[in-house]
């Protein structure tokens, strides 16, 4: 049997979030604290992810394959050292730089390895010409690295079981993952024309997941094994798929199980399944494209969105709501309007994001048949956190840059921070859901008020240093509705209100003197091939992670994970 090769899968190195030869200082290696909560200062949610393609790709090679997640470069060059058969490099186009230089660093420290680009970047056109490289893959990435190694394309997908986050504080305080990353599928067939995911895909849906059955499954053993009862499913539109929605429902139901679900759906998806069915589903956090007041997609025709934000909520359904701001009917006139409708409708989080024409989108195409963007403006800026890269006719590229910051602000400034939104939500979905004789709506009652347990000692820290008399009074009217619902807090409780006041003065401390960067640290996880009996076999921790933390596949298989604090 010859022997299977050895493939390196590796994240672009840092630092990440600051201005260098290779990145920018906008472009902070952190979602939420770079895209939704970036002005809010100590309550802003902070957390990083793993790069989750990488390990579902290596999941299902028949290979030795060794993942590197954020990598610093020379950690980069320690590894491709080893002699790998492939070493793949995964980026985005703000990234280009940093993809760039570690194939220049293949190719002298490891001239043998076979280079393939993948990730988002690989949309640039002309990529295999900028970057040195023997393959490229655009589009999912399982099948392409079995054709590329001569494993059967088709073979069903095993979905590895990885916590969906690490690096977690609140408040300034280190908070534990509770939930895992679901990948039910990729791609979307609403294809909006800046989306630079369903345009990667081809504008179709490329199901990992394909029955409700495969996602009970998987939630069923990623509970067994290692106590998940919490996902965050990556799907761009998971509702969209209705009947496989349904079925995971009744296995849920038949099964006397529950669990808590953080999706994205589309406004016309949620409308359609009704926001009973996704209380029942144990849906607590959605991500929703509301895009503006009057919105040109499809998706939110006809659809009353603050009505729908309000319904949401009220079942305890925190909402991320994003828009996009500069579209083609912008002006300095009417921009106000939109941002108002968003902030107005009152979604627990706001997105906002400069309309971006990436490579490989309808929008980059219609753009640069006009002449509209801009190339002397580098890769590293086009990340839609600062300033627009395009030419539009109503907004320099500078002007977009402070109306951007002035949109955080002032959602902040208005509806107070999102933690505050999140408790209330939280709340009053415990109110809703209470007598209800629904065995699903009993479980998320019993989850609901747990979560409003755990909320609890926070509400006087946040209090405490608001920042402004409306986030104050908001809070001081919150422990109030807390206390009625719950009772005085306990002294356990009173305990954890005071750590939590005094780690909040900390982490406000620490921005204050511009210290609030956090580096997401260094992963190695290492698969190895399954071989002739195809059971892959177990690898040694390379260092004692939380089992948690540690990667497993879907059927039970080991493989090690490592945190390389040296990056």
């Amino acid at each position: 049997m010859p022997k299977p090769p050895r493939i390196l899968l590796s994240s672009v190195f840092g630092p990440f979030g600051v201005d260098d030869a290779y990145g920018r200082k906008e472009n902070i290696m952190e979602l939420f604290h770079n895209q939704v909560t970036r002005e809010q200062g100590v309550f802003s949610l902070r957390y990083n992810h793993q790069s989750f393609g990488l390990y579902l790709i290596a999941e299902n090679l028949e290979a030795d394959t060794t993942v590197l997640d954020f990598p610093s470069e020379k950690r980069f060059v320690r590894e491709i050292r080893k002699g790998y058969d492939f070493v793949g490099i995964a980026f985005i186009v703000p990234n280009f730089s940093k993809a760039k230089r570690m194939a220049e660093l293949v190719r002298k420290h490891a001239p043998s390895s076979q280079i393939v680009l993948g990730g988002h970047g690989t949309a640039i056109p002309g990529i295999e010409h900028e970057i040195p490289c023997d393959h490229v893959c655009r589009g999912e990435g399982v099948r392409f690295m079995r054709a590329l190694i001569g494993d059967d394309p088709n073979l069903p997908i095993s979905h590895p079981v990885m916590p969906s986050s690490f690096n977690n504080h609140v408040l300034g305080i280190p908070r534990r993952t509770e939930d895992a990353v679901l990948m039910t599928g990729v791609g979307c067939p609403n294809a909006c024309r800046f989306c630079c995911t369903s345009h990667f895909f081809k504008r179709e849906y490329v199901p990992f997941l394909k029955t409700g059955r495969d996602i009970y499954d998987f939630c069923e053993r990623a509970e067994r094994e290692h106590g998940y009862k919490s996902f965050f499913i990556m799907d761009e539109n998971f509702l969209k798929h209705r009947r496989r929605a349904e079925e995971f429902l009744e296995l849920l139901e038949r099964n006397g199980k529950y669990y808590v679900l953080s999706i994205f759906s589309s406004a016309e998806a949620v409308s359609e399944v009704g926001v009973d069915f996704m209380a029942r589903l144990g849906i607590r956090f959605l991500w929703l494209g509301m895009e503006g007041r009057n919105s040109e997609y499809a998706k939110n025709d006809g659809i009353d969105l603050p009505a729908l934000v309000s319904r949401l909520r009220e079942n305890g359904i925190v909402v991320l709501g994003s828009i996009i701001l500069f579209s083609e009917r912008h002006t300095p006139e009417n921009i106000q309007d939109d941002i108002d409708f968003v902030i107005d409708a009152g979604p627990d989080f706001i997105q906002f994001m400069q309309l971006g024409p990436l490579p490989g989108t309808a929008l980059y195409e219609a753009y640069e048949r006009a002449g509209r963007i801009r190339h002397d403006v580098p890769y590293e800026e086009w990340h839609g956190q600062h300033r627009i890269w395009f030419d539009h006719p109503h907004f320099t590229a500078e002007e977009t840059e402070s109306y951007l910051r002035d949109a955080f602000i002032q959602a902040w400034d208005r509806l107070g921070g999102s933690l505050l939104r999140v408790f209330e939500t939280t709340l009053m979905g415990y109110h809703a859901s209470r007598g209800s004789r629904d065995p699903m709506i009993e479980a998320r009652h019993a989850d609901l008020e747990q979560a409003c347990l755990a909320y609890y000692p926070a509400l006087p820290a946040i209090a405490a240093h608001a920042h402004n008399d409306l986030e104050r009074d908001y809070a001081r009217d919150l422990i109030g509705r807390y206390r009625e619902a719950f009772g005085p807090m306990t002294g356990t409780q009173r305990v954890s209100s005071l750590v939590a006041r005094a780690m909040a003065a900390v982490e406000a401390a620490r921005i204050a003197a511009g210290l609030g960067l956090r580096q997401p640290r260094t992963h190695v996880t290492r698969f190895r091939s399954r071989g002739a009996a195809r059971i892959r076999k177990p690898a040694q921790h390379e260092s004692g992670l939380p089992p948690r933390a540690a990667g497993r596949s879907v059927q039970g298989i080991a493989a090690a994970v490592s945190v390389d604090p040296a990056g």
